[in-house]
């Protein structure tokens, strides 16, 4: 039986029920078809037979009104080179350089890039500015001064460059026959997005800052980037006394400041939130259906393979990343890091160090300075009024 005949088969099968029964109603519900449905088979079947029952091509449906690729690139240029302007006043100078786009457009261009608010995409300028090392115009100057940082008020994550803000979290992955609990430290630099993550069969302070120790400072010092500060939500594992705490006692010694998230507020370490979901998706939910693992150093091993894919392969749309992978966007971002460090640029500026030279003199010339300085101290043990004056009037 050919395909036509499989598609005509049932409806003629419904107009010959409905004579048999005389009850439209009844061959209907026995059929399954609506009524519309059985008088619009009557109809082509009496106007063009069997054939005209062939299934009917339907319109098909539109596509999504999306704007060509060139354009929205356009569009995107031009809301991180003009950060202050609309998308009303946007869609106007935009027609006046040969594109016509709506301002509703517009908006849904800049939803899709996380642009549709004006320090986003201040933040968005910056970023540009200090990986491309463009020139800023007057406009884009006045738009960043105007600019008012209000981290703590809003519950933002602020960060600069690479090595500025780390957010670390525990993931609970679940139970394993034979392993037991098993726990995720997880660590991500909120610039770049280089991640880190290790599992543990336990959750304290102790694989808190193991976690720090083994994968995370190591990978910064050969970066020659220094971390800075570490973002965590208010866990046991991340807070405590430090005279008894590993985590604070380690971050203390590294000389690492800490930043907690508000209380009940587990969107502040969003970042950690959202990698986890990613994690779970590409990785946790395809290994345990492909791999029964029977220890935490066979389940790292796969770990570590997938954190290599997500960190040097898989792009990015993080704010600062632009579409380059976290390993990029780190390395092209360390000169700011180095820019930003206090410590180097007071090093390096030769005109606030003072040479010994210039501080004690030349071996000659100190012999001479103490004799002078031995004699000033005789003057004033023998005649200390005339001394005072002395110097007064010099």
């Amino acid at each position: 039986m050919t395909t036509e005949k499989k598609l005509i088969q049932p409806k003629m099968g419904l107009l010959k029920l409905a004579e048999k029964l005389g009850n439209v109603s009844e061959a209907c519900k026995v059929m399954g078809y609506s009524r519309d449905s059985f008088y619009r088979f009557q109809k082509l079947y009496e106007e063009g037979g069997e054939l005209a029952l062939k299934e009917i091509s339907r319109s098909k449906p539109l596509l999504k009104n999306r704007i060509d690729k060139e354009i929205e690139e356009v569009v995107v240029a031009y809301a991180v080179e003009q950060p202050a302007h609309g998308q009303q006043r946007a869609s106007n100078e935009l027609r006046k350089k040969g594109t016509t786009v709506a301002p509703s457009t517009i908006r849904c261009i800049w939803l899709r890039h996380d642009l549709e608010t004006f320090q986003k995409r201040l933040k968005a300028l910056e970023a540009k500015v200090a990986q491309d090392g463009l020139i800023l115009t007057d406009s884009q100057v006045a738009a960043l001064e105007k600019k008012k940082e209000d981290q703590q008020g809003k519950g933002e994550i602020e960060t600069y460059h690479p090595g500025y803000l780390g957010a670390q979290d525990t993931y609970y992955v679940g139970y394993i026959k034979g392993v037991g609990k098993i726990y995720q430290q997880t660590f991500i630099d909120t610039y770049s997005r280089v991640a880190f993550a290790k599992v543990y069969d336990r959750k304290n302070a102790l694989v808190a800052a193991d976690m720090l120790n083994d994968k995370v400072l190591p990978f910064y010092q050969e970066q020659q980037v220094d971390l800075l500060r570490i973002l965590t939500d208010r866990g046991t594992e991340y807070c405590g006394a430090r005279e008894h705490h590993e985590y604070q006692l380690y971050l203390t010694i590294e000389d690492i400041s800490h930043t907690k998230t508000k209380a009940k507020s587990p969107q502040t370490n969003g970042i950690c939130e959202r990698f986890h979901r990613t994690m779970q998706d590409e990785f946790y939910a395809i290994a345990f259906r492909k791999k029964i693992y029977t220890s935490l150093e066979e389940m790292q091993a796969d770990i570590d393979q997938w954190i290599s894919i997500y960190n040097n392969q898989r792009p990015h749309s993080g704010r600062y990343c632009f579409g380059k992978t976290p390993m990029q966007t780190f390395i092209d971002s360390k000169e700011l890091a180095a820019s930003k460090d206090l410590t180097n640029l007071f090093v390096q500026n030769s005109n606030f160090i003072l040479s010994d030279k210039a501080e004690t003199g030349s071996a000659e010339e100190q012999p001479a300075r103490n004799s002078l300085t031995d004699g000033n101290n005789k003057a004033v043990d023998q005649n200390p009024t005339a001394f005072n004056n002395q110097l007064f009037l010099s």
